[in-house]
């Protein structure tokens, strides 16, 4: 019979896989309390939740909340970062902070809408424009036309405009 507490952080992590876009499985041996602290703290405005996670307990939660897939993301000791929202930014945010602290933390893959991740893969996430940046060359790209357009049509006037004053100053001439 289970006890109340493992049935509760069944419920947790069960909660946090059914909302996430992106989930992040890493090895979290060598860490320090403080380190984790300070990793949950640095994660969490990009709306990333950090969990140590039981991997008995992180299979049954992927099978009850119908991501049955992230059980291959589970091995050794490990913790989950799950991202809500934007799927790259959490990924970003983890391995710039592992970078820059120099952590030895190693990442075992991740879980992208329905898709398992090998390491390379969730690294290569973090190389990728955030979503704003993606929007933003969109629209660029979409405006760049319409301005040269824009500045033809204003060329082709102005040059037009240029050849009835010549023509005007030429009529002028020719009659005084």
């Amino acid at each position: 019979m289970p006890t109340a507490r493992k049935v509760a952080m069944l419920a947790e992590i069960r909660d946090r896989m059914q909302r996430a876009s992106i989930a992040i499985s890493a090895d979290y041996r060598g860490l320090s309390v403080a380190q984790l602290t300070e990793l949950r703290r640095i994660l969490r405005p990009a709306n990333v939740e950090v969990k140590v996670v039981k991997n008995t307990l992180a299979a049954m939660a992927a099978e009850q909340a119908g991501r049955p897939e992230m059980q291959q993301i589970l091995e050794g000791p490990t913790a989950i970062a799950f991202g809500f929202g934007d799927p790259v930014a959490p990924v970003k945010a983890l391995t710039e902070h592992l970078r820059a602290r120099r952590m030895q933390v190693t990442i075992h893959g991740g879980w992208l809408e329905g898709r398992v991740l090998n390491r390379a893969e969730v690294e290569s996430i973090a190389t990728l424009p955030s979503r704003e940046q993606l929007i933003a060359d969109v629209v660029g790209k979409l405006q760049s036309p319409l301005y040269n357009l824009a500045g033809l049509l204003q060329a082709s006037i102005r040059n037009f405009a240029g050849l009835v004053e010549a023509r005007a100053n030429q009529l002028e001439g020719q009659g005084a």
